[in-house]
């Protein structure tokens, strides 16, 4: 039988997720397996969790990363703390504030959605207004959208939020690594992000911290959490100080993760948020010159994730196509209202570097030239 994998290129990922790997965080990957009790793999996990606490700005105990994608990070918040009746405000703007009322709903929550129009922000006042005039026991939303490129405010509504009983749970999965999160400063209570995006792993974990708030909820349930694979009493178990045993542990993916944060730490994350900062600029500056334009206004764009509208005339995903057959570079499609409409350039982590702008610029320009 042949090989497939024998025959995998090289591309260089640009898309919405995953991004570029380093090679020194492959490398991680294929170190020997430990058994996921043994002692040394455990001063692995202690120092993971070290990095975790630093690059969140946190000082939860529980810290830690679920074996999963971001979903499943999503997933663990919400089945943990989500009991039925419970009142959910979830703030949408995008695919994964809808994802989060879906998860929700699933769980016999009455959940409430305060939308806005695609590709633009969260308004706060709307926020302030709609949480005095309802009484809610979680209120959520995502950091940054990565279905349209926007950046929420986060630290305002965590403002709004201050001294209250609300739990404020947030998604991360596209901004840890690529821009500051200050999980502590801004009262969040339970986040959870996803290792491909801005930590440059592959993806097959969801870092997550819970707050003593969160965590009260959680052990003040009146039913046990309808998912065992996800209860974080359990898992929590295996990442505390006996290492009681709840499921066999993704061990390699772990080393890779480690990896990446090492990396980022070595770089020093400031620099790395500069670095996106700077990509994201380039970026910009030589879409403008190509005629094209960006959807979200710029005080809310993402370094990260930038959304392109597609010019009138122009077959988005013909562009796509050439760009990944003939320049093996990767970017993505718009979603929901958004489809047809825009392309989704990612510059996450490893791959948000000024070269690889560069390169997707002049493939753009020879593409749309011709066309």
């Amino acid at each position: 039988m042949k090989n497939l994998l024998e025959n995998i290129e090289e591309i260089l990922l640009m898309g919405p997720g995953p991004s570029c790997v380093p090679d020194q965080v492959y490398s991680a990957l294929s170190r020997k397996t430990l058994g996921h009790l043994d002692p040394y793999f455990q001063i692995i996990m202690d120092e993971l969790k070290e990095m975790l606490l630093h690059i969140m700005n946190t000082q939860n105990y529980l810290t830690i990363p679920i074996s999963g994608t971001g979903s499943a990070g999503m997933e663990a918040c919400f089945v943990n703390l989500v009991e039925p009746g419970d009142k959910v405000l979830i703030i949408t703007n995008g695919v994964f504030g809808m994802r989060m009322q879906d998860v929700a709903s699933r769980l016999g929550a009455k959940v409430d959605a305060l939308e806005f129009t695609w590709g633009t922000p969260v308004v706060i006042e709307a926020v302030e207004k709609k949480i005095r005039q309802e009484s809610y026991r979680i209120v959520a939303v995502v950091h940054a959208e990565t279905s349209t490129g926007v950046k929420n405010p986060v630290a305002e509504i965590g403002t709004l939020l201050k001294g209250s009983d609300i739990i404020y749970l947030v998604d991360t999965v596209t901004s840890l690594g690529g821009i500051q999160i200050r999980m502590d400063d801004w009262n969040i209570d339970a986040l959870y992000s996803g290792t491909q995006k801005c930590l440059s792993c592959p993806p097959g974990l969801a870092p997550l911290s819970f707050s003593d708030k969160a965590m009260a909820k959680l052990n003040g349930r009146k039913t046990k959490v309808p998912n065992w694979y996800l209860d974080i009493t359990l898992i929590a178990k295996y990442w505390g100080k006996n290492r009681v045993y709840h499921h066999t542990a993704p061990v390699n993916m772990i080393y890779g993760l480690y990896q990446a944060l090492l990396l980022i730490f070595e770089e020093n994350p400031e620099n790395v948020f500069q670095r996106h900062k700077e990509s994201h600029l380039a970026l910009v500056s030589g879409l403008n010159e190509l005629g094209l334009e960006m959807l979200v206004e710029e005080p809310y764009r993402l370094p990260m994730l930038n959304a392109v509208r597609v010019p009138d005339g122009v077959d988005e995903l013909s562009v796509r196509r050439r760009l990944r057959n003939e320049f093996k570079i990767e970017i993505g499609s718009g979603l929901g209202p958004l489809a047809g409409k825009i392309w989704r350039v990612g510059l996450m982590g490893h791959t948000s570097r000024k070269e690889n702008v560069a390169r997707l610029l002049m493939a753009l320009q020879e593409i749309l030239r011709v066309r």
